[in-house]
């Protein structure tokens, strides 16, 4: 691939079309761990990358070039398109109208953009994703408008926004009558959705990676979540990709997608939700031997052949800030001390918030995760110290 990006032809409104240079092959919309660690995947090939994300000192911003900007500014999002061959998604919470009228403020058309517009749009109503799964026949909890919740549903059921939760955001259990009419306020005043309660055994997540030619799907993990936010990432031991492809079919996704699902006591596999991009759940394949989620990611944006995913059991162990300063730098000396073959990323956030996701810890091989906690008690011991 060499090292200029190339010239395509653009609708010009009065000639036809005429080309364009691009200074950047591969844009982000948003700046967070996800667009560093696929920047980094893409440097690695000589791309040249460009992000946009409202933090000036985002983390994708410390290691490419970036723009400063608002993710819901048509302007600015039209802006990386016309300085980037392609482009592609950090997030799935940019409204897909915006995508949309962006992309054609730039003269640029679909192509250019992984996923599509519509997909996102799909993904981004949760009632209407659900209903494509139904259509499709993909196994998933039943949904209705939340004021239909009660009466279709009973209880318990679970009550979430339709546009923009994430990590327990936006979720709320509902056992009793008088817990839902508690919460009316809350549900007549924005869009919300009412769907069935699943009793699952254990959360489950694949990653699936669908192009046009061709289709592959990392291993199936097992999550474990502490207060709503992924806590814990191991091999699951069983194959749960057949399910996952379907949930991406039923979107007419092509992309990258972490689907997220729940195994039930029975061994039914029922599909929760879908991530249009880089999920938490794929961080392990960073360190597992093989092909990362990160290339894979850059190469369907690009329309580039995908690698053949294989690798070697691997547990990643999220860094969730604990409120406190310290050192990151003695934090990864203390982790490696513990575990000399332990892999620690940091993302260089500026804050390190309760809860908030600053780094993962993975490690490869045999005991993985009981040698993955062990590295992080490990950090956070270090990184207090510090």
């Amino acid at each position: 691939m060499s090292g200029a990006c190339n010239k395509v032809a653009i609708p010009s409104g009065t000639s036809g079309v005429h080309l364009v240079s691009f200074r950047y092959h591969l844009g982000f919309l948003g700046g967070g761990q996800l667009a560093r660690m696929s920047i980094m995947s893409a440097q690695r090939m000589g791309l040249r990358c460009l992000s946009l994300d409202p933090a000036a000192d985002s983390p994708a911003s410390q290691i490419a070039n970036s723009v400063p900007g608002d993710l819901t500014d048509s302007d600015k999002v039209a802006e990386i398109f016309r300085q980037c061959e392609f482009i592609t998604l950090e997030n799935e919470f940019i409204p897909s109208e915006i995508i949309t009228s962006a992309m054609k403020e730039a003269g640029r058309d679909e192509s250019c953009l992984t996923p599509g517009a519509p997909t996102l749009g799909m993904i981004q109503d949760k009632l209407v994703q659900r209903e494509c799964y139904e259509r499709a026949g993909v196994p998933s909890p039943r949904a209705v408008e939340a004021h239909l919740g009660s009466e279709m549903l009973g209880f318990p059921h679970v009550l979430k926004a339709r546009f923009g939760g994430y990590d327990g955001k936006g979720t709320r259990t509902v056992k009793t009558q008088a817990g839902s009419d508690a919460l009316r306020e809350t549900w007549e005043s924005a869009p919300w959705l009412a769907e069935g309660f699943v009793p699952f055994q254990r959360e489950l997540a694949v990653m699936v990676c669908r192009s046009r030619t061709e289709t592959w799907c990392f291993p199936t993990m097992e999550t474990v979540q502490t207060n709503h936010v992924c806590d814990l990432v191991f091999p699951s031991g069983i194959d749960a990709s057949e399910v996952a492809l379907r949930a991406v079919e039923a979107v007419q996704g092509f992309g990258l997608f972490g689907v997220e699902l729940f195994e039930t006591a029975t061994g039914e596999i029922i599909v929760n939700e879908i991530a249009p991009r880089p999920h938490n759940s794929g961080h392990f394949s960073l360190d597992w031997g093989g092909v990362s989620q990160f290339e894979q990611h850059v190469r369907l944006t690009l329309g580039l052949p995908l690698s053949r995913i294989v690798g070697q059991e691997c547990c990643m162990a999220n860094l969730l800030g604990i409120g406190e300063p310290g050192s990151f730098e003695q934090g990864i000396r203390a982790a490696v001390d513990s575990v000399p073959h332990c892999q620690v990323h940091w993302y260089g956030k500026s804050e390190a918030k309760v809860g908030r996701k600053v780094g993962h810890i993975n490690v490869a091989g045999r005991d993985c995760v009981a040698l993955a906690q062990r590295a992080r008690n490990a950090f956070w011991e270090g990184f207090r110290l510090g």
